[in-house]
């Protein structure tokens, strides 16, 4: 079958198909039509808090709604985002701040997010809108912890290599209020929570997503301890202050994070609003109005990012062998970068995942894949992510570009970048993991 784009356009139409469908503004009005149907809006205070890329935005259809639903309810409140990812609101305050590593500002807008929790009452209702990013804009350090040890900690494991949800096991127990915190403050104060969470995580689980401020944690101290146990993270990496709080916690001399058996009557309800696997299905929707049959691989697809291309390279070979209809391989999950001592990088995940496929890829020269985040910025720099095709391979190769040079410099961000294909969206004011797409025409891959 002819497609009735070119490859480019498809790649790129399908990244914004799977974006759109996690559009806080369309899907933030229909949870809140039902958890809070006619007649049972809001009675005492409703008080907003939240924090995440996606966060903002979410603010902002929350203000959109009540206007016009709730007209005589009161809401203020508190969200965090990252910066450069802001909504209009009106009565709801936008801190922006640091992500992936936390800043002063982070943390001064988590006390404001503590403190309007101390402030409910039995009636009040708290409506958490949580997205990914939340670990570490949330970061409110327990006592004894100060933001630049928070910040060391979250640096150290960042390059370790550790995947996503090992590193908000260790910040769930540094915190005051991520793990369940939270909410554990709204039970104290007899209040009800509704939390709406975009889900950025493999497996969706509400404890994953930013670390989980309003969920039952299933992660212990000791998990914490192992974790850098099994990085090889000492005293001489971690600050003293973090080490000791760990220790002290595993010895059960501080409170642990949330638990299920706290939920027992508790008035809190956590809404998974938005997935990657939602995101993955919309974009093979549409591919499949272009002609090509689609693959979904699962949104749990996780790993070292070169590894991963590498992978996915060889699973080409053994699609395209079997010939048939031209494929579209869909996947979402997150990898890692691990980065060695005095190399800087320039990129992310995706842009690193696909230098790796398109390395691996020689005897393939008419595959086109593209791979991005879907909050619009994949790691150190300002792009969503990467793209390629059989004329962009061919280009590099005019220019001299090798991309084993570039993938041991980590500066896959530089390669593309030389040729003119990076994915430029700026903030899309959501977030749903990661997007990768590989589209393979049988009759000539």
């Amino acid at each position: 079958m002819t497609q009735s784009l070119n490859t480019e356009a498809i790649l790129k139409e399908a990244f914004a198909v799977a974006v759109a469908v996690a559009d806080p503004q369309l899907i933030v009005p229909q949870y809140l039509a039902k958890i809070f149907p006619p007649g049972q809006e809001p009675r005492g205070r409703c008080l907003v808090v939240g924090a995440g890329k996606a966060s903002a935005s979410m603010a902002s259809a929350l203000e959109s709604y009540a206007k016009v639903h709730w007209p005589k309810v009161v809401i203020e409140g508190v969200v965090l985002t990252r910066y450069g990812h802001s909504s209009p609101t009106t009565h709801i305050e936008i801190v922006e701040a640091g992500h992936p590593v936390p800043d002063q500002a982070g943390m001064n807008g988590a006390k404001a997010v503590l403190a309007l929790a101390k402030q409910l009452q039995a009636e009040d209702v708290l409506i958490a809108l949580v997205s990914g990013g939340g670990s570490s804009l949330l970061t409110l350090p327990q006592e004894g912890i100060c933001i630049d040890d928070m910040r060391a900690t979250t640096e150290t494991l960042l390059r370790s290599g550790a995947p996503i949800e090992e590193m908000n096991i260790v910040r769930k127990h540094l915190s005051a209020i991520l793990g369940g915190n939270l909410a554990r403050v709204a039970m104290s104060r007899g209040a009800r929570v509704e939390a709406l969470l975009i889900s950025d995580v493999t497996g969706d689980h509400p404890a994953d997503i930013a670390s989980g401020p309003c969920a039952a944690d299933y992660s212990t101290y000791q998990d914490a301890l192992n974790i850098f146990a099994k990085y090889h993270l000492g005293n001489d990496v971690i600050p003293a202050s973090v080490m000791n709080h760990l220790l002290q916690g595993a010895a059960g001399k501080k409170p642990e994070t949330l638990k299920e058996h706290d939920l027992k009557n508790a008035q809190v309800t956590n809404h998974v609003i938005a997935t990657a696997y939602k995101s993955l299905e919309a974009a093979a929707d549409y591919v499949r109005s272009q002609g090509y049959e689609p693959v979904v691989l699962g949104d749990t697809i996780t790993g070292e990012a070169q590894e991963l291309g590498v992978e996915q390279a060889n699973l080409v070979r053994e699609h395209s062998a079997k010939g048939g209809k031209p494929l579209a391989l869909i996947s979402g999950g997150e990898c890692t970068v691990t980065i060695p001592l005095g190399i800087k990088g320039r990129g992310g995940r995706c842009s690193e995942y696909l230098l790796s496929l398109l390395a691996a890829s020689s005897d393939l020269p008419k595959m086109a894949a593209l791979a991005a985040d879907t909050d619009g910025i994949d790691g150190s720099e300002k792009n969503a992510g990467a793209w390629f095709d059989g004329e962009i391979r061919k280009a590099a190769q005019s220019q001299g570009l090798k991309p084993e040079t570039f993938l041991s410099a980590h500066d896959c961000y530089g390669y593309f970048a030389e040729l003119g294909a990076l994915v430029e969206t700026g903030p899309t004011l959501t977030n749903v993991n990661d997007f990768r797409i590989i589209l393979i025409d049988q009759s000539n891959a």
